[in-house]
């Protein structure tokens, strides 16, 4: 039941990121968007923790915040793929002082 909720939520990220972000092009004032930072918590995270720490980006996305650089963190960290190459990652993961990890996405991945 939850991976058919966050297979719809993936979808409805598809969607507004192909047809609605055409209209706010540029503006986020995070990289990477909000949109996109959603999206890899939702791919990598619980629910919940995707559902609190996106909206909590949605709300800092505002002129009263400065915006900036601010990629995802991986709450727990999944099996090693099985074949390694720049073309089998798909996020770089760099280490977080509390035990979580940086997601920073591979432009390179080709899967």
């Amino acid at each position: 039941m939850i991976e058919i909720i966050r297979t719809v939520l993936l979808k409805f990220l598809w969607l507004y990121q192909k047809f609605f972000t055409l209209i706010g092009f540029g503006s986020c004032r995070y990289y990477p968007s909000c949109s996109e930072f959603a999206r890899i918590n939702f791919e990598n995270n619980s629910l919940s923790s995707a559902f609190y720490h996106s909206l909590t980006r949605i709300l800092r996305c505002n002129q009263l915040f400065d915006g900036g650089i601010e990629y995802p963190l991986l709450d727990k960290l999944s099996p090693k793929p099985t074949k390694l190459g720049m073309e089998s990652i798909r996020y770089w993961l760099v280490p977080n002082k509390n035990n979580r990890f940086h997601i920073i996405k591979n432009f390179s991945y080709k899967g």
